[in-house]
């Protein structure tokens, strides 16, 4: 059987298997974003208060962040394959469910069928990309797995925010319904195998405080943005949260094939790049998320001009990924994170300078500005990260890299959120004439010194003569087994 496994992946279409799983990976993450602009259309349509259509985004979310601790382990018990097609049907299905979703109930169970899918997929989708691709060659694949990642759910509120000023919200799920039945007929044509199956026992009480873990502190983060940290409903979620995670991480490192290898951390390097990449995480999601409400509740800018406004720099980060992964294969993460994190700072930084009199056309220079600098860093540091482990691990070191990162922006949001409203509460006590401003200026400056303690810890990452000593070493476990 294994040697089967190993002929599969040494025979593949590589070409073809990118495409399809690419192609996959993006209709499924472009709907992390898909619904911003569209809210208040399914408000009306639904009748239903903003407070229960923000579900629609924060459901997906927390289930996208409760499937992908669990995606180690699937990887590992079944097929790519069956799992490719699995995560592929769920979404699909959820989706054409959204699309005629006669209710708000039906329309929430629908986002969390299509979550299930995403939250297998991207996990899923850097793991065949790090098997199939030897490591020299690492960079330029993940690379194309940043441009999927970071360019789909940044055109999101633009493509609906265009889409829903003259149709129905109901043609978002139309649209990228027939793409994801397309590519479950091409991936059941052109998917192989490449995955080495273990087939770990499945342990119900892990799985179990995952989601409570996980789902928990998510839940948790999210709700603070909304309802403020001194809120129950926070507390008392995050209080579960921690304890569940807790017990999780015990049971994990005393079982003999855990679900989720916390053991990954041992590693120095591996370690640094999961935690750059939070920070990096926190910086872009929580901008992403202020810039919009600065613009619509400050400036009084659409949602549609807001989320255009945000276009460039995810074309920006599109056309760099693919390069940025290249460059990586050629001179490593550390010069690519040092300069990108410089970027993202100091732009960052112009960020918190701004005000009323800024123009658009400076927001949207400096955003896209600032997303170039990310492109230099969210890809390399993962994938200098993940070359550090043997092949076996490389499941569990992206499932832990990808739940990092969703708790990761949960927090960064929450809390760019707290400051950005406390600080304008604080402005309007002191009669400043555009208290929202001096709070979103707050929540920027707290963005920027994010940035700044990421780029100093990207100082301690390997050079590249370095780095490129690691896979060597831990690859000999794998040929062994």
């Amino acid at each position: 059987m294994e040697n089967e496994e190993m002929q599969s992946s040494q025979s593949i279409n590589r070409p073809l298997l990118v495409s399809v799983i690419l192609a996959g990976a993006f209709v499924v993450i472009l709907n992390q974003t898909l619904l911003n602009t569209a809210i208040p259309k399914i408000m009306g349509d639904l009748s239903v208060s903003a407070a229960t259509a923000q579900w629609l985004t924060t459901g997906f979310q927390l289930t996208n962040g409760v499937m992908i601790p669990v995606t180690a382990f699937l990887i590992e018990k079944f097929s790519t394959r069956k799992l490719f097609l699995t995560a592929m049907i769920l979404f699909a299905a959820g989706t054409l469910t959204a699309a005629i979703a006669p209710t708000f109930p039906v329309l929430l169970a629908a986002r969390v069928l299509q979550a299930s899918g995403a939250g297998i997929m991207i996990p899923l989708m850097q793991t065949i990309f790090l098997l199939i691709f030897p490591v020299e060659k690492r960079g330029a694949a993940m690379g194309m797995v940043g441009l999927v990642i970071a360019f789909a759910p940044a055109i999101g509120p633009t493509l609906s925010g265009w889409i829903v000023e003259s149709h129905s919200w109901r043609v978002l799920f139309y649209m990228i319904l027939p793409i994801a039945l397309l590519d479950i007929v091409f991936a059941f044509f052109a998917l192989k195998n490449v995955t080495k199956l273990t087939h770990p026992k499945i342990d119900l009480t892990s799985i179990v405080l995952s989601s409570f873990g996980f789902g928990g502190l998510l839940f948790g983060f999210s709700s603070a943005g909304n309802d403020g940290w001194e809120s129950t409903k926070v507390t008392v979620a995050l209080i579960i949260g921690a304890l569940a995670l807790g017990l999780f991480i015990w049971r994990q490192l005393t079982l003999e094939k855990p679900m989720l290898e916390f053991r990954v951390f041992k590693n120095k390097i591996f370690a640094l790049s999961v935690f750059i990449g939070m920070m990096v995480m926190v910086s872009m999601i929580g901008v992403e998320l202020l810039l919009p409400l600065y613009m619509q509740n400050a400036l009084d800018y659409t949602a549609f001009e807001s989320g255009l406004l945000l276009l460039p720099g995810a074309i920006v980060m599109g056309i760099m990924s693919p390069i940025t992964g290249r460059i990586f294969d050629k001179i490593g993460a550390r010069p690519l994170a040092i300069i990108g994190l410089t970027i993202v700072a100091v732009m960052t930084f112009l960020f918190s300078q701004m005000s009323a009199s800024s123009s658009y056309l400076y927001m949207m220079v400096v955003y896209a500005i600032r997303m170039f600098g990310i492109s230099l860093v969210m890809m390399p540091i993962m994938t200098a990260g993940l070359n550090q482990l043997p092949n076996h691990m490389i499941p569990h070191g992206t499932a832990m890299n990808n739940t990092m990162r969703q708790v990761a922006g949960s927090i960064g949001t929450a809390s760019l959120i707290t400051v950005m409203t406390n600080n304008s509460k604080e402005a309007a006590h002191q009669g400043l004439s555009h208290p929202m401003i001096q709070g979103m200026s707050d929540a920027f400056m707290l963005a920027a010194i994010i940035a700044v303690v990421a780029l100093i810890m990207s100082f301690f990452i390997k050079p590249m003569n370095a780095s490129k000593k690691g896979p060597k070493v831990v690859k000999e476990p794998v040929a062994e087994g």
